[in-house]
């Protein structure tokens, strides 16, 4: 499937501008289903970008934003070599600042004339995937995908209310997110009856679904892939 994708700028409501990534499968005709696609640590890079393209190649409007468009250029990318480059946009990072961007881009989705609101997804990596997480409890979302998301156990107390499925992504050998932290967040879903899918790829690290990287697995990429297209056809189907 033919895919166009470009650029737009959008205005959050605390006043910044914010770029959009954007792909869409040429072609097709009526109203098609959203995808939120949240960056890493490392920008709407070509791994995001590409991913986005996948996701369009699916049928679907896909959306990355650049979550770090407050302390960063834009087209800000750093060096997955050296993480030093992003440690200062991460921590300019708030809450609330990623909860008024999320709310933008789906007011985004909502006003494109082929995107169907309704039924929009949102998946995200590493930092993406805790926003997947965040995004599950602020937007009407239809699913949430989260591919080995850290730090998600702080915002279990404000943000348990998740509003779809959400399907885990980890890796087994990730020490950067310990089985104490997935065994934390699974139980408190389940402790508000929450419905997840869990699934732990025993060979895989820490970004194991990134080609660009050192610990990219291509085994688990692939068969995380089948998951999550497979996982976004039934409940936008539902």
């Amino acid at each position: 499937m033919t895919v166009k994708a470009e650029w737009k700028t959008i205005k959050v409501s605390d006043g910044t501008e914010m770029r959009l990534y954007v792909a869409r499968p040429d072609g097709v005709k009526g109203k098609i289903p959203a995808v939120i696609v949240v960056q890493e640590a490392f920008g709407v890079n070509k791994h995001i970008r590409s991913v986005t393209e996948r996701v369009a190649e699916l049928g679907y409007v896909a959306v990355s934003p650049e979550m770090f468009h407050r302390s960063a250029a834009p087209g800000f990318e750093g060096s997955y070599e050296d993480f030093n480059t992003v440690m200062p946009h991460m921590n300019a990072l708030t809450e609330d600042g990623m909860i008024a961007d999320l709310k933008a881009v789906y007011q985004f989705i909502q006003d494109d004339a082929q995107a169907d609101a309704a039924r929009t997804a949102c998946t995200g990596y590493c930092m993406g995937g805790r926003t997947s997480f965040l995004a599950n409890s602020v937007l009407p979302l239809k699913a949430a995908v989260s591919y080995y998301g850290g730090r998600i156990p702080p915002l279990l107390q404000k943000h348990i209310n998740q509003q779809a499925p959400i399907l885990f992504f980890w890796g087994g050998l990730d020490k950067h997110i310990p089985f104490e932290q997935r065994h934390e967040v699974m139980s408190a879903l389940d402790a508000a009856s929450k419905p997840y899918i869990n699934v732990d790829f025993a060979n895989a690290d820490h970004g194991f679904f990134c080609e660009d990287r050192k610990v990219y697995h291509p085994d688990s990429a692939r068969q995380s892939w089948a998951l999550f297209t497979q996982f976004l056809k039934d409940r936008f189907a539902a």
